[in-house]
């Protein structure tokens, strides 16, 4: 028999580690003991990997990988068994086990995946932020899941609150993110986590007028929001008052006097305002109303431009994309990511660019619930030139820096030609020297071995920021 102690127990890659020595040396399921709740190190060190191997690692399905990375989050404390018993069958020949619902082991591990899958569903649309007293841009969650999700949802929540400060708690795991990276750490108690804010009377006002009792159903409303999560709630204290008073709500609305519809004629959209002056501050409030073209509609919010007011580089990208119109933030997406990373290979502190883009809104087309880049037209980089314009009149840099062939040719003109011309300084009208590179999403596009050719030319064409910090970059060999 032989024992294996995983700590954390909601470890994907400690089970697999420990499933993989087992199977390579023949354990069948019968003589491991899983102990997948227990504290301490990963145990199966010092015994497993002791034993000869006498079988090669066998190639799994995405799909049972899929279905055990969930599982792996489940309380049940025989699930670690489950999951090597699968592998062992799978391994001994039944390839197309997880496709035999009936299966007793298959059947069991599917519901514990669903089970998963619902408290993620739970996580996602129960957490509820409050603002820390005393505190700017910082916000604490109590939660109390009913599996091991935290380190599985935990990145949903830093795409989609990546603008602020956040933590999560929860009575055995807690997420912390400061905006650029997200740590997990022990868990804490709900008197951590500040109990209201002056936010939720205005949402608890938001909730109580827009309840509609003629349409209340309690049992399905505590289908889809089960009553355990209510106390996590700002809106299920006037819970049981609206449902008390729903029938004569209903009652109320059936014998007031009916009134006639009002005809409602849209109203054109209102064009953009003009900034109060050149400050960066005036530009961004002023951009934020923007309709200069249709761009704005679909999208969250205008992206603007950040960074020092008076930066000597100013870097140019192409658009926003899903991450940065959910933040409000240029460049905190993958590419972003990629960008810094780049620069930090540099010796470069991003922090001192002025980042923006040459569109400021998100183009993107629906695939059910996933956004997918759509290049943005000339018509919407032309709508945009007046806000790039005005960056570059109100920061003054003495470096533009063009990330793809839409920042380019906004800057340089639609005869400008990207993969003929980056790396290559030039000179714009007013005298500020300028280059152009490939935008990081097209490195990050690439494929096996080119993406590190890719990431390598990248980091050539941008080298020639190190002689232009020290104001000894070479002199411009083409006017734009």
């Amino acid at each position: 028999m032989h024992a294996v102690d995983l700590d954390p127990p909601w470890d994907p890659d400690a089970w697999r580690r420990a499933a993989r020595l087992a199977l390579r040396a023949g354990v069948p399921p019968e003589a491991l003991t899983w102990n997948g709740d227990t504290q301490g190190g990963l145990g199966f060190g010092s015994d497993l990997a002791a034993l000869p191997v006498v079988r090669e690692s066998p190639r799994v399905s995405a799909e049972f990988l899929s279905l055990a990375n969930a599982v792996i989050c489940h309380r049940d404390p025989q699930r670690h068994g489950l999951l090597y018993r699968l592998l062992w069958r799978i391994a001994g020949g039944e390839q197309a086990l997880l496709e035999r619902a009936t299966d007793a082991d298959v059947h069991r591990a599917r519901e514990l995946e669903k089970s998963v899958r619902r408290d993620n569903h739970k996580m996602k649309a129960f957490v509820r932020f409050r603002e820390v007293p005393g505190e700017a841009n910082a916000f604490v969650s109590w939660f109390e899941p009913q599996h091991y999700i935290v380190d599985r949802v935990a990145p949903f929540f830093a795409r989609r609150f990546a603008g602020m400060r956040w933590a999560i708690l929860t009575p055995y795991r807690s997420a912390h993110w400061d905006g650029q990276v997200l740590r997990l750490g022990p868990g804490g108690t709900r008197a951590d986590a500040p109990s209201d804010d002056a936010q939720e009377e205005m949402w608890r006002t938001y909730y109580a007028n827009i309840f509609n009792p003629a349409r209340l159903n309690p049992r399905m409303m505590r289908q889809e929001m089960p009553q355990k999560y209510w106390k996590l709630l700002p809106e299920a204290q006037l819970l049981p008052d609206l449902i008390r008073d729903a029938g004569q709500r209903v009652r109320d609305m059936a014998e007031r006097m009916p009134e006639a519809p009002r005809r409602r004629i849209p109203m054109p959209p209102p064009s953009s305002p003009e900034p109060m002056d050149d400050s960066l501050a005036a530009l961004r409030a002023a951009a934020s109303q923007c309709r200069r073209c249709p761009l704005w509609q679909p999208a969250t919010q205008t992206v603007f431009g950040e960074g020092p007011e008076h930066a000597r580089v100013m870097i140019v990208g192409e658009q926003p994309g899903d991450e940065e119109d959910l933040s409000g933030r240029p460049f905190v997406g993958p590419a972003g990511k990629l960008f810094t990373r780049a620069m930090g290979a540099l010796g470069l502190d991003r922090s001192t660019f002025y980042i923006t883009n040459a569109v400021k809104h998100f183009r993107f087309e629906q695939r059910g619930k996933f956004r997918l880049h759509r290049n943005p037209e000339l018509s919407h980089v032309q709508a945009c030139r007046t806000w790039l314009e005005s960056e570059l009149a109100s920061v003054r840099p003495d470096i533009v820096v063009c990330l793809g062939a839409t920042a380019a040719q906004a800057v340089f003109g639609k005869g400008f030609r990207l993969m003929e011309q980056r790396g290559v300084w030039h000179t714009l009208p007013d005298g500020t020297r300028a280059f152009a590179t490939v935008h990081p999403s097209w490195v990050l596009r690439q494929k096996g071995d080119a993406q590190g050719v890719g990431y390598a030319n990248f980091l050539e064409d941008l080298r020639l920021l190190q002689g232009s910090e020290t104001g000894q970059g070479g002199a411009a060999d083409s006017p734009a």
